[in-house]
């Protein structure tokens, strides 16, 4: 009944209207209150309905961000336009990455080029969040995939959402939601553990060790890097915290990449590998992975520290409250 009742009213009509207004912040107020004025009328919607139809959009408004606030009655809604500049720009300087940065082949599977420029994912996500951060970092390695070098080659389609996991996971951390990161992160690793290459379990528990040990370091290291973070967030210790932001996040990153390419559908569909093989390519290095892990996190770290630090106190991030703030 009340989603018949919304759409009858011009429900979608609305919320376009209500977008576009809260975008102009110097009329947010009366732009919002105008909006809504005609949909939160008694004789239109009864006050549970209206109560409910408040939340949705409160909902809706807070997925997109802001540091711009403003107020329907006693309900808090933010949005920000520099947030959507912040995206594009972000998104376009991957690309550029791309073109600039060398690809790594991984070892025993040439096809498959490991992207530096994926580092870069863990500043979207401190910066704009988990989830305008992940969407970024989706848009920079689509971009990068669609136009050369990537030449929309079905050899990297699959990996797409590498970058968008490590600023997932980074942004989720720094936005004291480590929790959310911590389940995150741990679910594909447990997704693992039933893919093909570690079926049965008993008997090729080896390949689960070989691709598994650094992520589950890395996964263990989400609790302290939450609870230690206000110790490690002065000038001289700060460069640390920012470390294991970035190693924690491309290492989700790699996550992704093993969990996706032990999947018939990848391994067999898209590189014709038999499973034989693709045991093999897990086992054959289990160390140059993760000290590819290593480069990208400190070469990020290089990026983040003084970049936060001019950041710091501005309006350029997705919210004051952080794992750092007092």
């Amino acid at each position: 009944m009340l989603v018949a009742r919304i759409l009858k009213i011009g429900y979608y009509a609305h919320v376009s209207r209500l977008m576009g207004a809260c975008l102009q912040q110097n009329r947010q107020l009366e732009a919002l209150r105008n909006v809504l004025g005609p949909v939160t009328r008694p004789q239109v919607l009864s006050a549970t309905e209206r109560s409910l139809f408040q939340q949705v959009l409160l909902t809706l408004c807070k997925k997109v961000h802001s540091n711009g606030i403003c107020y329907i009655d006693d309900v808090e809604m933010k949005l920000s336009a520099q947030n959507v500049a912040l995206m594009a720009v972000f998104a376009a300087l991957y690309y550029v990455l791309s073109l600039i940065t060398p690809y790594v082949p991984a070892i025993g599977v040439p096809e498959i080029k490991i992207s530096l420029e994926a580092l870069i994912a863990t500043i979207f996500g401190v910066i704009l969040g988990p989830y305008l951060g992940a969407l970024t970092a989706f848009l920079g390695a689509s971009v990068a995939w669609t136009f050369p070098p990537g030449s929309m080659s079905p050899y990297g389609m699959p990996f797409l959402l590498s970058p968008p996991l490590n600023a997932l996971v980074t942004g989720l951390i720094y936005y004291k939601k480590w929790k959310a990161g911590f389940v995150v992160f741990g679910f594909l690793i447990i997704a693992f553990l039933f893919t093909p290459p570690v079926q049965p379990l008993s008997e090729y528990f080896y390949v689960g060790i070989a691709v598994l040990w650094d992520k589950i370091i890395a996964l263990l290291l989400i609790l302290p890097c939450a609870k230690l973070a206000k110790k490690l967030s002065t000038p001289k210790n700060s460069p640390f915290l920012y470390f294991l932001l970035s190693f924690i996040g491309n290492q989700a990153d790699n996550m992704w990449g093993s969990l996706a390419f032990a999947t018939p559908v990848v391994y067999e569909g898209v590189f014709g590998f038999p499973l034989d093989a693709v045991r093999v390519a897990f086992v054959v290095s289990p160390f140059v992975y993760p000290a590819i892990r290593i480069v990208q996190a400190v070469i990020a770290t290089i990026i983040a520290v003084p970049l936060m630090k001019a950041l710091s106190g501005t309006a350029w991030r997705w919210q004051e409250a952080t794992i750092i703030s007092p």
